[in-house]
């Protein structure tokens, strides 16, 4: 039985951070595939989860002729792609099969590494529930997502965009618990330095607020909501959307009302925008530790960024590049946030 250190060593500290870049960058690109998947009609074209054996794909005619017969009964098929041929069912299933494809690999990726650190005695003893509860969590995701995909395998042929929201908010935990970790092993060390209290809290709301924009964003591709009003800053010629409230209860509108989803979407976006501003206008005042202060000028840039390419996204009809480039800037972001707070955190410490 492996004893287990106080603390890492540095040999260790600079392994574990190493893998678990590694784990957060598949995650990243995990996220960004599965925009891609979805915006290409791709996600519904697996109809059965196979958990041990679903990393092969087919390997002969026959096989891909009895793939795409199970295909053919679904509502997808039935509904919208009736004219679809073998080729053309090949260019969508690749991007679904690829998506699940990582989503193994990155828990196998994550454990192998995991039990081999274990058994080194690398990992300090307060470190091991932590690692567990990731695993643990990724292993929900992976339900989660075929939960989400039997949605649209029943009737109709679309995903809930209530559960693929859940799908990427738990996504969104993972990466950002990996990379907190992540955080702690690379920055380990407390910064001094001056830094106003009223900062941090600050800092940890924007996170919030950041995190609330992206999950709408959930909703927004679930509902394909990005197809209509293609017009900034107004939807269409009104400020506010057309028909928002008619469906009944009233709340239903948030969340199932493409419009009002939309316009949800552009509010809190509009207002990240603001508040990243304004936040890196004060804090930059606030604080003089100087990682922090780099934090925050990279913050400002990947708002700004991130803000043109969600206009430019709408106004062009939701091209699936710059779609995939504004989730990859959702993460970014957020990825940014989460340096900057971890630092704050860090500074506050050392007072």
């Amino acid at each position: 039985m492996p004893r287990f250190p106080e603390q890492m060593t540095d040999t260790a500290r600079k392994q574990v951070a190493g893998w678990l870049l590694l784990c957060c960058a598949m995650i990243f690109a995990m996220v960004v595939l599965g925009g891609v998947t979805r915006l290409t009609g791709s996600g519904l074209s697996m109809v059965e989860w196979d958990p041990i054996f679903g990393f092969v794909p087919p390997l002969d005619q026959q096989q891909w002729e009895e793939v795409f017969a199970r295909y053919r009964e679904s509502p997808e098929y039935l509904k919208i792609n009736a004219n679809m041929d073998l080729q053309g069912f090949k260019s969508i299933y690749w991007f679904e099969f690829s998506h699940r494809v990582l989503g193994r690999s990155i828990g196998t990726i994550f454990l192998i590494p995991f039990l081999y650190f274990l058994w080194r005695g690398m990992l300090p003893r307060k470190w091991i529930p932590r690692l567990l509860f990731a695993f643990v969590l990724g292993g929900l995701q992976g339900l989660l997502g075929w939960y989400m995909v039997k949605s649209g395998l029943i009737d109709r042929p679309h995903v809930s965009q209530y559960r693929l929201t859940a799908h990427l908010g738990l996504a969104l935990v993972i990466y950002c618990y990996l990379l907190w970790l992540l955080y702690g092993l690379l920055f380990p060390e407390r910064e001094s330095g001056h830094i106003v209290q009223r900062t941090g809290k600050a800092a940890k709301w924007l996170f919030a607020l950041a995190a609330t924009t992206v999950l709408s964003g959930g909703f927004v591709a679930g509902l394909k909501a990005g197809h209509a009003y293609n017009t900034f800053p107004k939807m269409g010629d009104q400020w506010l959307p057309p028909a928002g409230w008619m469906l009944q209860p009233g709340w239903r509108n948030l969340f199932e009302n493409i419009a009002t989803v939309q316009f949800d979407h552009r509010v809190l976006a509009t207002l990240t925008f603001i508040s990243v501003l304004l936040f890196w206008f004060r804090a930059r005042h606030g604080v003089n530790t100087r990682a922090t202060r780099i934090g925050l000028n990279l913050l400002l840039l990947v708002v700004v960024l991130q803000v043109s390419l969600g206009i430019s996204t709408l106004l062009l009809h939701v091209p699936v590049t710059l779609a995939s480039l504004h989730q990859a800037g959702a993460l970014t972001l957020l990825t940014v946030l989460l340096f900057v707070n971890h630092r704050l955190q860090k500074a506050a410490k050392s007072l």
